[in-house]
């Protein structure tokens, strides 16, 4: 009898699973490490389900918390707040075991079908490598964030291969509903068209700086800073035939030139199906010396001058009003012509 072919047979991957674990990393992060499949994704949710909200990073008050709580209740969900909600170590949302244990019970609770994340700020990276994710891998769940949470999405992407949500969190909702404009709405609005499995499509205002083209693959990205201090780590990204997105905010031009330099040489841009520039808040240099003397967009293009794929600027995703929820890890089209410019979930 052929071994390799009986144990491949006998032992289901659930069973591979449980038994192959250790913490942060399973066995579902070897089979899909370096492969461009669909991710699987956590089921949708339904009204009545449990979306639980906590402080993986920076810190956030219950006061702060009740405009996102009053709206998912709205939406016909249940909520369950997370024991970091109201605590402060410094700018941290608690201490870090702290965090991690609050984390890793929102994780492990069978009820709780969704995390969002409270706020970003700093602090996933202190944890990450001490979350156990065996039961996550098994049942999967959606986890919802950006900016410091792009930890979070790139290490379930690298090693699991599970869809993650890049959207606004609690400190993004407005506290009064009649005085929001129309776009902090619809951005909202697209968390819950994301968790209850609508398909999104996201028109762009055409950039003259667009490259044009038309390409598919797998979503993936998140804040430019974060990306670059994963480099290297087993939370790094693998971005073969992928569509990448960054966005950023409060650097200076030679930074993220920096930044863009290292996608560069490690070699996340050689292989992509496209680019997506999303929002970019530029610091200012003080004085005119301290001038740069590229734009962003002259940054990027001359990084991938030797690559053919499209790109996309001024996607509305980032550190700004129109941050609308996009799902990590699942299969997108992005079509960019002088006229039109779209990207549409498949």
């Amino acid at each position: 009898m052929n071994r390799k072919k009986f144990l491949s047979e006998a032992f289901p991957l659930a069973t591979v699973l449980t038994s192959y674990s250790v913490p942060g990393i399973s066995a579902v992060g070897y089979l899909q490490k370096n492969q461009s499949k669909v991710s699987r994704m956590a089921p949708y949710l339904k009204k009545g389900d449990t979306i639980g909200i906590t402080c993986p990073a920076g810190f956030i008050t219950s006061e702060d918390i009740q405009p996102a709580v009053l709206k998912i209740k709205e939406w016909g969900f249940d909520v369950k707040i997370g024991d970091t909600i109201g605590k402060k170590d410094f700018t941290f949302g608690g201490k870090d075991a702290q965090r991690l244990a609050d984390f890793q019970a929102m994780l492990d609770d069978k009820k709780v079908k969704a995390i969002l994340c409270a706020r970003g700020g700093y602090g996933a990276i202190r944890i990450v490598d001490k979350i156990d994710f065996t039961k996550f891998a098994v049942h999967p769940k959606w986890i919802i964030g950006f900016s410091d949470i792009t930890v979070l999405h790139n290490h379930i992407n690298h090693n699991f291969g599970i869809a993650t949500i890049h959207s606004k969190m609690c400190n993004s909702f407005p506290a009064d509903w009649a005085q929001a404009e129309p776009i902090q709405v619809d951005t909202i609005e697209s968390i819950r068209q994301c968790i209850t499995g609508e398909k999104l499509s996201y028109p762009i205002i055409p950039n003259v700086y667009n490259r044009n083209g038309k390409a598919s693959g797998i979503l993936v990205g998140g804040n430019l800073k974060t990306i670059e201090s994963l480099a290297g780590s087993k939370s790094d990204l693998v971005t073969k035939n992928k569509i990448l997105f960054v966005e950023d905010t409060g650097e200076y031009l030679y930074s993220i030139d920096r930044m863009f330099w290292n996608l560069k040489r490690t070699g996340k841009l050689n292989h992509l199906a496209a680019l997506i520039i999303g929002g970019f808040k530029v610091k200012k240099e003080e004085t005119a010396a301290e001038a740069f003397g590229k734009t962003l967009e002259e940054i990027v293009l001359e990084k991938v001058a030797d690559y053919h794929y499209p790109v996309c600027f001024d996607f509305p995703v980032g550190h700004q009003k129109n941050n609308f929820a996009i799902k990590c890890g699942v299969r997108h089209q992005l079509s960019v012509k002088p006229d039109t410019c779209i990207l549409n979930e498949l």
